[in-house]
């Protein structure tokens, strides 16, 4: 398996001969196959554990191969001018043809597209010259790998090739929007349903298009210990993933956000799951964090962790 920061010339031979890679983004590591190939797309499936009903978001280089991918309105052309390259996932018919496969797309008409931020993952995708699908790359329910060693150690076994692109920026994966009858929020993230609002107005609540965006089963993100959620302190044999300040200290303390950042707190929630995790605790006590802005993704990957969301 190829690793490191070069290799871009790797990647694109190891998935045009439909083998998997490891991808860094800004928003999580990846697990990219070629977003055409049914036989590459199975594997990411049978590497994860996926579900197969679960869609995959294609990943595209530019605003150009995002068009030959999907559908756009005048809606999707706002949102992508606002946001790509970015943390922001577009649900919307799919081409015809589609250089995404039936697979990838769960047997749905429509795609989820997305132009990451990550310079790694843009040059990569330019050059093989179509998109990739790339889920975070993690066995399927596990906390998704913010870093390069996680990725591996969660997948390299599956990868021909895996690019080093150092700490994930923002460490939540993508907001997901879709565009179909009137503009619905999916999956929260890093990108804002009021930033969101502010380009294209209200948007409806996400019950009747759920299926279409990844990340949507009850139990997503999760270690092997429990979640406890809204804990004003640890109990005893509990890590603790805490927020702010006043936090208490200890070996299985570990700080979102001691500044009471909810971007450092996301940038740093998957990686401090992981390692309360490594700990072995009877259950992961989690700090209240505010529900506003960012902590409304936030607060939808820790409930997904725990079991919570349907």
């Amino acid at each position: 398996m190829v690793e490191g920061r070069d290799g871009i010339d790797e990647a694109r031979t190891a998935l045009a001969a439909g083998r998997l890679v490891i991808l860094p983004t800004e928003t999580v590591y990846g697990l990219a196959a070629d977003a055409a190939d049914p036989a590459a797309v199975a594997a990411i499936f049978e590497a994860k554990g996926r579900p197969r009903f679960n869609p995959l978001i294609a990943h595209v280089a530019d605003q150009a191969m995002a068009e030959r991918t999907a559908v756009f309105d005048d809606d999707a052309r706002k949102l992508a001018r606002a946001f790509w390259p970015g943390p922001l996932t577009l649900v919307l018919p799919a081409a015809d043809p589609s250089p995404v496969c039936d697979l990838a797309r769960a047997g749905l008409e429509t795609v989820a597209v997305r132009m990451p931020a990550h310079p790694i993952a843009r040059q990569v995708i330019a050059a093989f010259g179509a998109p990739v699908v790339a889920p975070s790359a993690n066995r399927s329910g596990r906390p998704s790998p913010t870093r390069f060693a996680d990725a591996v150690e969660e997948t390299g076994a599956f990868a021909a090739a895996a690019l080093d692109g150092g700490a994930c920026e923002v460490g939540l994966e993508s907001t997901v929007v879709a565009l179909l009858d009137r503009p619905r929020l999916l999956r929260p993230g890093a990108v804002t349903r009021a930033q969101i609002e502010a380009v294209i107005g209200p948007l409806a609540e996400a019950e009747a298009d759920a299926k279409r965006s990844p990340g949507r089963m009850a139990r997503h993100y999760a270690p092997q210990a429990p979640l406890r959620l809204d804990a004003a302190a640890p109990e005893p044999d509990e890590a603790y993933l805490a927020f702010g300040p006043d936090a208490p200290q200890g070996p299985r303390v570990f700080n979102l956000s001691p500044a009471g950042d909810l971007a450092e707190a996301a940038a740093n929630l998957f990686a401090h799951l992981r390692a309360a995790d490594r700990t072995a605790p009877r259950a992961i006590a989690v700090a209240p964090i505010p529900k506003s802005g960012l902590g409304e993704a936030i607060d939808d990957r820790l409930r997904r962790a725990a079991g919570f969301v349907g």
